[in-house]
């Protein structure tokens, strides 16, 4: 382990003490900053990131990495939007420290309280994409918790420059620590990283299936992500087919290269031989690969001109990140349900259907961190459910699920209260009793 790695970890986990103990308007002011930083600073972050794109185009004429890895690296204007969009509606996001969630009368004039506190340091280990930077720096901001960042090599002019005029703001602009923010840069920190459990609490990695299994094989620390992206929308035999084609369409196309597009379409088969030939027509344009099975492979097969394969058993458990899509003829509903726990990775999968129980029982039957009725899988994001931006989605069922924002960045403490009171008060000679009852108190010394 290095011993400038291990100085910035201790150096990160003691000034998120400090963090944790700030006031909103503090941290707000920090993030309005960084938020302006980003907009004037504009111009240098392109040219940054140009230098990234043209390494990774000879990586990827090579055969070393994907075209969605490529994808995901770019920066233009409206990726910088973005960016600033993700920082201030953190801004306008409700600290979620310092509440109480719960409190107990222990007993009479002893008070037991549950309240919300930062995690502390959090690691994030990402590919490819840089503006995973202001989206964790600021929800980690906000929510008074410390980071430390291992980007990927592919990405290192682009994220080195974000972080800087990240980092600048903060310094020029507000008391938080800038200790609490550290961005490591070689390739052989990451295993010392991962090995820092003495000090790093959660462990967050953003990237491809093969990345998040490595990180989560090899670190004692708890693990916040997913490893698959294998979403499903399944076209009930009681759909509106213009919302189908709708929701088809964007689960698949309106950007292939993320974990929350769609990877296989369940048609129900009363309404396949309608549904299917305009939809696949529709794909045909957007110069999607289509993998069917043996009945839609009967519907699609006389369509001119569209790049039809038959479908293999591990396309089922396959996220392309690409225009391909595999697609299933099913006979009921249970049948698709039975397929996407099956087959799905737990992430996202749609329902279109006009019918209110086939609703009900699609959302309560298939075990999945987001389930969406008549809308496209695209949906689950931070951004778009609202979290101002997200730290990643999950598929764990602990501690947080789905797209994670700021909620998945805070966990609590107890605060017992009491005037000098001991157990044996209440032992069975003793004078006092317990009352445990639930009362409307709040925290506050």
């Amino acid at each position: 382990m290095t011993s400038d790695l291990n100085t910035k970890v201790k150096a990160a986990s003691k000034a998120a003490i400090v963090l944790a103990s700030m006031n909103a308007d503090e941290k707000n002011k920090a993030l309005e900053s960084m938020a302006k930083a980003l907009d004037a600073k504009r111009s240098s972050i392109i040219q940054a990131n140009a230098q990234d794109i043209d390494n990774a185009m000879k990586l990827k004429n090579d055969g070393l990495i994907s075209q969605a890895l490529v994808d995901r690296l770019k920066v233009d204007d409206n990726k910088i939007d973005g960016m600033i969009a993700g920082i201030l509606d953190v801004v306008d996001l409700e600290d979620p420290t310092g509440k109480t969630l719960e409190s107990i009368e222990i007993a009479k004039g002893t008070f037991l309280y549950k309240v919300s506190c930062p995690i502390g340091l959090i690691g994030v280990v990402f590919e490819s994409r840089p503006d995973v930077v202001p989206q964790i720096m600021s929800l980690c901001l906000k929510s008074g918790n410390s980071i430390v960042f291992k980007g990927g090599s592919e990405a290192i002019h682009s994220n080195k420059i974000i972080f800087d005029i990240l980092i600048e703001a903060i310094e020029r602009s507000s008391k938080v620590p800038a200790e609490c923010f550290n961005l490591l840069e070689s390739r052989e920190e990451v295993m010392d990283l991962l090995s820092e459990d003495d000090y790093i609490d959660l462990v967050i990695p953003r990237g491809s299936n093969e990345f998040v299994k490595f990180i989560q094989d090899n670190t004692r620390i708890p693990v916040l992500g997913h490893a698959d992206g294998v979403c499903h929308v399944y076209v009930d035999e009681m759909a509106d087919l213009d919302k189908a084609y709708k929701v088809c369409f964007d689960s698949k196309v309106q950007y292939p290269a993320v974990c929350n597009a769609m990877e296989t379409l369940l048609v129900n088969k009363h309404i396949a031989p309608k549904f299917l030939p305009k939809m696949v027509e529709m794909y045909k344009t957007a110069n999607v690969e289509i993998r069917c099975d043996d009945r839609s492979y009967d519907i699609a097969k006389d369509i001119q001109g569209l790049n039809l394969k038959r479908v293999e058993e591990k396309d089922w458990k396959t996220e392309y990140n690409d225009l391909i899509l595999s697609i299933k003829v099913i006979d009921s509903l249970d049948e698709a349900v039975s397929h996407i726990n099956t087959h799905g990775s737990h992430h996202t999968d749609s329902i279109v259907t006009e019918d209110n129980d086939n609703k009900r029982r699609f959302v309560s039957l298939v075990d999945s961190s987001s389930t969406i009725i008549n809308a496209s899988t695209r949906f689950a994001d931070g951004y778009r459910y609202g979290k101002g931006a997200e730290v990643g989605i999950s598929t764990n069922k602990i501690h947080a699920r789905g797209p994670v924002g700021m909620e998945g960045l805070a966990i609590y403490k107890y605060v017992l209260v009491g005037d000098g009171d001991t157990v044996a008060d209440f032992e069975d000679d003793g004078c006092k009793k317990y009352t445990h009852k639930n009362v409307l108190k709040e925290f506050n010394i």
